[in-house]
C-alpha cells in the first residue's frame, strides 16, 4: 500500500497516540504504531491493553492496507523533517516499510504482521451514554487526577469515579488522605450510572483533548468493562477498574463550625516557602487561627530547620490549631481558581474542608478534603 502525508500533520498525530504506548511491555507488538489505511483515511492506532488510542488523518491514498511500525524509530524520523509531504510505501507480503522524503530521502525499516496486534475493543451492551464539552472534561480531570491513590491493594482509589445522573455529573477521587469532588450541573446523563477510569488512561485523554482548537463535545459511552471516549475524529477506549468505590459522602464532615476565608495566592506562597523548612518525608503545615489573624509554621527538629509566617484572614469560630500536609494544601489551591478560599474545619482532629469564594461559575461545584496531621 501506498500513501502521502504531511510530515507536520503526522507528527502531531503520532505524538497524540504515542503517549500510550509502552516500550516496557509483556506483547511486543504493542511497541509499534498500527497503521490501517481505508482510501484516504489514515487511522494510527496505539494501545497499552487497558487503553487504546485510534485518530484518523487525511492522506493522499486510493489503497486499503494495514502494518505495526516501530513507535519510536518512527517518531523519531519523522519530528526531524520540516513541513514537507513524506511518501510512504509497505510491501504487503513482509510488511517492509520505504519512507521517501524529496529527492534524496529514502529510509527503510522493517514493519510487522499487524494480525499480531491485540484487538481493539468495540462497544457491546451500552450501559450509558452522554456527551460533554471537551473544556469540561479537560477541566475535571485536571481538578481531580492529583488526589488518586497510588495503593496496589486500593485499585479503586488509583481512578476516577465517574457518577451520572440526570441532575449533573460527579468526578471523585480519593487517597484516603485528601478527597475532590467535582460536580458540573450544566452537564447531565439521561440515565444513572457510574465507573471508575484509571489515573493514567485519563492523563493521555486529557493530552490528547489539548490538541483540539475549540471546545468540541465529546461523547462518552460506557459499559461493564470499558468506558468511550470520542470527539472529531479521535477515539480512546479504557478499560475500566472493576471494584466498589468508598462511600465518599460519609467521609464529609457536615458540620464545620471554623471557618478561615483568605486569598488564595497569598496563602499558596507561603505554604510553598515554609514546606521548605518542613520535614521532607511529611512536610506537616501547622495553622493558628484567631482573630482576623493565620500563624503559618512548620519545622524540621532534626535539621533545626523552622519558618513562620502571619498573614491576615477573615476568621468565624473559636481559636484553632490544626496540621494539614502542606503538599496536599499546595495541590489542592493550585487546581482552586477563585481569588478566595474558604477552609472550613471542626476539630484538630477531623478533616478539614477547602471551598472556592465567590466563584464565577455556579454551574461549577468544587470540594476538596484535606485529612489533619497531628501535631
Amino acid at each position: 500500500m501506498r500513501f502521502i502525508v504531511n510530515s507536520q500533520v503526522l507528527l502531531k498525530h503520532l505524538q497524540a497516540v504515542g503517549g500510550v504506548i509502552s516500550t516496557n511491555t509483556s506483547m511486543p507488538i504493542l511497541e509499534n504504531y498500527l497503521f490501517d489505511l481505508r482510501g484516504s483515511e489514515l487511522s494510527i492506532i496505539g494501545s497499552n491493553a487497558e487503553t487504546t488510542i485510534m485518530v484518523t488523518l487525511e492522506v493522499e491514498s486510493n489503497e486499503e492496507g494495514r502494518v505495526a511500525i516501530p513507535s519510536k524509530m518512527l517518531q523519531d524520523i519523522v519530528k526531524t523533517f520540516p513541513d514537507m509531504p513524506m511518501v510512504f510505501q509497505i510491501d504487503n507480503d513482509n510488511f517492509s516499510v520505504e519512507i521517501s522524503v524529496g529527492e534524496d530521502g529514502n529510509y527503510k525499516l522493517a514493519g510487522e504482521d499487524p494480525a499480531a496486534y491485540t484487538e481493539i475493543p468495540v462497544m457491546e451492551g451500552e450501559s450509558g451514554k452522554t456527551e460533554l464539552p471537551a473544556d469540561l472534561l479537560s477541566s475535571a480531570i485536571s481538578k481531580t487526577v492529583f488526589a488518586t491513590g497510588n495503593d496496589a491493594l486500593r485499585m479503586v482509589m488509583s481512578g476516577v469515579y465517574f457518577e451520572l445522573s440526570p441532575e449533573n455529573l460527579t468526578f471523585v477521587a480519593t487517597d484516603a488522605h485528601k478527597l475532590v469532588r467535582y460536580r458540573r450541573t450544566d452537564a447531565r446523563a439521561e440515565a444513572s450510572g457510574h465507573f471508575i477510569v484509571p489515573k493514567r488512561a485519563l492523563l493521555q485523554l486529557k493530552n490528547v483533548l489539548s490538541l483540539r482548537k475549540e471546545n468540541v463535545p465529546v461523547t462518552m459511552a460506557y459499559n461493564d468493562r470499558n468506558v468511550f471516549f470520542s470527539f472529531e475524529k479521535v477515539q480512546i477506549v479504557c478499560r475500566l477498574i472493576d471494584g466498589k468505590y468508598p462511600n465518599y459522602d460519609a467521609v464529609i464532615p457536615k458540620d464545620n463550625p471554623h471557618r478561615l476565608t483568605i486569598d488564595r495566592a497569598a496563602f499558596l506562597t507561603a505554604l510553598r516557602r515554609i514546606a521548605i523548612f518542613a520535614e521532607q518525608s511529611v512536610p506537616q503545615a501547622r495553622l493558628k487561627i484567631s482573630g482576623k489573624e493565620l500563624l503559618l509554621s512548620a519545622e524540621d527538629v532534626a535539621k533545626s530547620n523552622a519558618a513562620k509566617e502571619k498573614l491576615a484572614c477573615q476568621y468565624e469560630g473559636e481559636p484553632i490549631e490544626i496540621g494539614f500536609n502542606a503538599k496536599f494544601l499546595i495541590e489542592m489551591l493550585n487546581n482552586i481558581e477563585t481569588e478566595e478560599v474558604c477552609l472550613a474545619m471542626s476539630h484538630p482532629s477531623r478533616a478539614g474542608i477547602l471551598l472556592p469564594v465567590n466563584n464565577a461559575d455556579e454551574a461549577e461545584d468544587i470540594l476538596m478534603l484535606v485529612m489533619p496531621v497531628a501535631l
